[in-house]
């Protein structure tokens, strides 16, 4: 397989894995879904025909399938081994492996290479709840859920919301032809069904519950258990991001990372502050600090700056009081305005859940 398709093949993968939506994809523009992975070979030339793929998909299946690098249509790709197994390893070309890994046993492994870490029974959801609960209070986040090799499956449906999750994202076509968006999710149709009407169950599953998605899990924790453990943590999604940018740091040799808002605060005085601004909202940018430096980390923009500890303890009270004012109150207005400007120029709001542009 040559590089190009390789590296489509690996990001399709990762996108269909986590659930999130490959960044400059406009999703609905496209036909059917961008990333479909079957578990039985025999569906391929069912689902090729079927407008669940479109131009744009990429389609998995096990076993080598023909080149198609020339011909119109769904880039399709062959793998050995298993994206449904716990412990099971996936190979593309015999140049690319992603191992499936169960949250709860996860502690206990060595991470060798790519890994996805799975909530494959109500255990694995617990052992996920106990981390992020031990993060929020102590600021400590377990050492394999940052590492950089590491991404979490199915992050709608641990707090992160359906943003650019569902059956426009990906797809999973089970070993008896039932659709749904991931191995242990709840069933959305069958081969046969058309795409609208995949979409359609989406959306109704999704509209009967406070907490989207209610899918990606469906066939594994009780909706009524993920539904209570969300209200009760509202700050989940933030957690998530928390963990990717983390990652993130990692990946740049970075060790003894903090994030704000998890068990204490760069700034001393902010430390016991309650009803924070950034406590729960996940689009709002995260500020990481080390002995060395501090990171605002802007989620929607997906970049991370490096700035001195001074100026990273002024955008932390811009972070945590959520206006000027009140973050006037910690520190010097005329410092905080000059901080705020930067980053307002870079494209990113350190006072509002949205960007101000997406910045380069």
């Amino acid at each position: 397989m040559d590089g190009n398709r390789m590296s489509a093949a690996r990001r399709h993968l990762m996108s269909w894995g986590v659930g999130r939506a490959l960044p400059g994809r406009p999703g609905q523009e496209y036909a059917g879904a961008a990333t479909v992975v079957l578990e039985n070979p025999r569906h391929l030339a069912e689902v090729l025909g079927s407008d669940l793929v479109g131009p744009h998909t990429v389609v998995l299946a096990p076993g080598r399938v023909p080149e198609n690098a020339d011909a119109p249509g769904p880039l399709v790709v062959g793998y050995q081994g298993s994206l449904s197994e716990p412990g099971g390893d996936l190979s593309i070309d015999d140049s690319f492996f992603l191992q499936t890994q169960d949250y709860a046993t996860s502690a206990y492994m060595s991470v060798i290479g790519a890994t996805l870490i799975r909530v494959t029974e109500e255990a694995d959801f617990e052992a996920f709840l106990a981390d992020a609960d031990h993060a929020h209070a102590e600021g400590e986040f377990a050492a394999f859920a940052t590492d950089p090799a590491v991404q979490l499956a199915d992050v709608s449906a641990l707090g992160a919301g359906p943003a650019s999750d569902g059956p426009a994202t990906r797809l999973y076509v089970g070993e008896e032809g039932g659709l749904s968006t991931s191995p242990w999710g709840r069933r959305l149709g069958g081969l046969g069904d058309g795409f609208a009407s995949v979409v359609a169950a989406w959306d109704r599953a999704n509209a009967e519950t406070a907490h989207p998605c209610a899918v990606a899990l469906g066939d594994t924790v009780p909706e009524d258990v993920r539904t209570a453990a969300l209200t009760e943590r509202p700050w989940l999604g933030r957690y998530l991001a928390a963990l990717a940018a983390v990652r993130e740091l990692r990946a740049r040799g970075l060790d003894g990372v903090r994030v704000s808002g998890f068990g204490g605060r760069l700034a001393p005085d902010l430390a016991g502050s309650s009803g924070a601004a950034d406590a729960d909202g996940a689009g709002l940018p995260l500020l990481l600090w080390t002995d060395e430096a501090a990171y605002v980390h802007a989620l929607g923009a997906g970049r991370t700056f490096r700035v001195g500890l001074a100026a990273g303890v002024l955008a932390e009270t811009l972070l945590a009081c959520g206006s000027l004012d009140a973050a006037a109150e910690h520190a010097d207005r005329d410092r905080l305005r000059e901080v705020e400007a930067f980053f307002a120029e870079a494209g990113v709001e350190l006072r509002s859940t949205g960007l101000l542009g997406a910045g380069a």
